[in-house]
């Protein structure tokens, strides 16, 4: 295997991927994506630039795709000038964005009948820990195919799970985000309630962070609102929460699942994209509640 990495989707995450990956001595060919800035910082640092996916992929040995959800998969992948058309034998594409299991599935058959593998990669934490180098990731591939990309992914993460075959990172994504966002669901109603009922948010907060209710998702929420009025503090978006639930919920739905939760969580995701949160950040969802429920939350 050569060092040539093709990178599909400069965005927030993928600008600290890449940079890790050109510190660690590959070379990189990417995209623009929606922005520009990301591609032309890492230009500067010594990635290269190619015009299309079909050009990418003539160019790599692995493919990595780090774009918004199934339908941008789908169109970098079967689009005008997508990857499939440059794919040759040998290669390997990996899928970081999350996605549906059901395409990256389909994406591996075609793969393979070009002689080509594929792998799903999805990513959890934040882009700071992106250009750390620090991200979580959950694979799904055969064996053969992790032991090789392995050592790519352990330049821009920490955490490594091999989680099954193909399509297996993906569910396991879905079912972490059902965790993540779900705890994000109850903090923010949480909140709400101690501020109708005349519970101190302080005391609250110092509570649920010495006992088993405290969390991650607590500490990147909580504290940020209430030191500094920021709803900013988890570095995720309503609207990409919202997709990846609604792809869980269909998921579950075919597995005959009943998810009362996974749909209550949808909900109320639903709901703050509706109420002008789409562009804001996981945080907000306390704002849109508060709104809701015609409470105050903000510097406390």
């Amino acid at each position: 295997m050569t060092n040539k990495i093709g990178f599909i989707g400069v965005g927030m995450m993928g600008h600290g991927m890449i940079k890790n990956l050109l510190e660690n001595d590959y070379d990189v060919v990417a995209t623009a994506h929606r922005n520009r800035a990301p591609l032309e910082d890492l230009l500067a640092k010594g990635a290269t630039e190619a015009k299309t996916p079909k050009a990418i992929a003539e160019a790599s040995d692995i493919i990595i795709i780090c774009v918004t959800g199934s339908p941008q998969v789908e169109a970098v992948a079967y689009g005008e000038d997508g990857f499939l058309a440059g794919i040759s034998k040998g290669m390997t594409v990996i899928d970081c964005s999350t996605g549906e299991p059901g395409t990256v599935e389909k994406i591996a058959a075609e793969l393979a009948d070009r002689g080509a593998d594929m792998a799903d990669a999805p990513l959890a934490r934040t882009p700071v820990e992106a250009e750390a180098g620090n991200l979580n990731t959950m694979v799904g591939a055969s064996d053969a195919v992790f032991a090789r990309i392995e050592p790519v992914l352990k330049t821009f993460c920490e955490n490594i799970f091999h989680m099954g075959p193909v399509g297996s990172g993906s569910r396991m994504k879905l079912i972490n985000n059902l965790i993540t966002m779900g705890q994000a669901t109850l903090i923010a109603e949480a909140m709400c309630a101690c501020k109708a009922t005349g519970v101190d948010l302080q005391r609250f907060r110092d509570v649920i962070s010495a006992g088993g209710g405290n969390s991650g998702i607590f500490q990147m929420i909580v504290p940020a609102i209430l030191d500094d009025g920021d709803f900013e503090g988890m570095k995720f978006s309503i609207a990409n929460a919202t997709k990846d639930l609604r792809y869980l919920n269909r998921m579950l739905a075919d597995a005959g699942v009943v998810s009362p939760l996974g749909n209550a969580t949808h909900s109320a995701f639903l709901q703050a994209g509706k109420d002008g949160f789409d562009d804001g950040l996981v945080g907000h969802l306390v704002k849109a509640q508060s709104q809701i429920n015609k409470v105050d939350i903000g510097k406390y």
